[in-house]
């Protein structure tokens, strides 16, 4: 059970890690060129904060397998903790397996169904990435397909991990790793909610009251 940050700020990912408690990054070249970032600068910002062991997705954006394969070289280069994020099209999955072939970890990303996740494990993917909000916009029952792909998986002895995404609050976090997937990547917010509870609160302002009412 392992949980990845779903941002590209550099300085919020660190301030997180410290926790000890994030095992990888799924990051979009979308937001870090806004943010008059380059991308392949910001991977290797983000990738020197974890161990090889690690996964920092980088997403390359291109029309073909080829241009794909080739942006992916100045990704992969900069850390072996680095994942090549390609979405889950014609183009994307045959990049995907050459990639993998070459021992190359893939996140196949952009999943809405089965029949998606059975290709990108085929094509040799080591993560997928359902998009658990994203079905609930489109009427999919984005829990109900981690559920399908997890019982696919271990029936055929799949080793792909299933990458929840598009998670927007803590219910989808729970429902997701009920349902069987490996990973949840969060925005940086519902994180910081895991932890927050009222009555943890609550406790700790009695804890302090007692504690000032006993050093009296």
């Amino acid at each position: 059970m392992k949980i990845f940050l779903d941002t590209s700020d550099v300085d919020v990912i660190r301030h997180h890690f410290q926790t000890g408690l994030v095992d990888g990054v799924t990051t979009n070249p979308t937001l870090m060129m806004q943010a008059g970032r380059n991308p392949v600068k910001v991977i290797s910002e983000i990738s020197s904060l974890f161990t090889a062991n690690e996964s920092i997705s980088a997403e390359v954006v291109a029309d073909t397998a080829e241009e794909m394969i080739l942006q992916s070289e100045q990704y992969h280069s900069i850390n072996e903790n680095v994942t090549i994020k390609v979405p889950c099209t014609y183009e994307g999955l045959k990049a995907c397996k050459v990639l993998s072939d070459r021992n190359i970890k893939v996140n196949v990303t952009l999943i809405f169904s089965l029949s998606q996740s059975i290709l990108a494990a085929k094509a040799g993917a080591t993560y997928i990435s359902p998009f658990v909000g994203r079905c609930e916009d489109n009427n999919i029952d984005g829990i109900d397909l981690i559920s399908s792909i997890s019982r696919v998986f271990l029936n055929n002895l799949i080793t792909t991990n299933i990458l929840a995404a598009s998670i927007r609050n803590i219910d989808h976090i729970h429902d997701s790793f009920k349902a069987g997937a490996d990973i949840v990547t969060l925005p940086p917010k519902i994180f910081e909610e895991m932890y927050k509870h009222k009555l943890t609160d609550q406790g700790l302002a009695q804890f302090d009251k007692d504690w000032k009412e006993l050093n009296k």
